[in-house]
């Protein structure tokens, strides 16, 4: 496999209070973003993150090319992490969409890992959600 056939990403998401004003972030491949998403929870915050950076990496690749690569989401999330990899349960009735979304977004790749980091490998993604809310308060 090539190098320019794999992409590398991080995500995470988060809110000041739980719930409360939230925001994500995401580092596609070189790229960063980060954007405020209103009230939510921790969980959706971290669900809309992912979400947001697959769609990002679709259109950045383009739809021909996004089919051959592979994708490694990395995130601190234990729960978001697990859930998707079918581990833990989705419970909470909130994140069962979130959770359809991602399965679905998924589909547009050749394959997408999802790897749980400790929060310091997540140190980018996590600047830019603050920086989202920041702009909120």
């Amino acid at each position: 496999m090539k190098k320019e056939d794999q992409l590398i990403i991080y995500t995470d998401g988060g809110a000041r209070g739980n719930p409360g004003p939230a925001a994500i972030g995401a580092v596609v491949g070189d790229k960063n973003y980060f954007e405020a998403i209103g009230t939510a929870t921790n969980n959706v915050a971290e669900y809309k993150a992912v979400i947001f950076a697959l769609k990002k990496a679709k259109s950045l690749l383009g739809g021909d090319k996004a089919k051959k690569t592979e994708v490694e989401v990395r995130s601190d999330s234990e729960l978001i992490v697990n859930q998707i990899k079918g581990e833990y349960q989705v419970k909470e009735e909130t994140l069962k969409p979130l959770f359809i979304d991602v399965w679905n977004a998924r589909q547009e790749f050749k394959s997408v890992d999802f790897v749980l980091i400790p929060r310091e490998k997540n140190k980018e993604a996590d600047k830019l959600v603050n920086r989202a809310l920041d702009t909120l308060l």
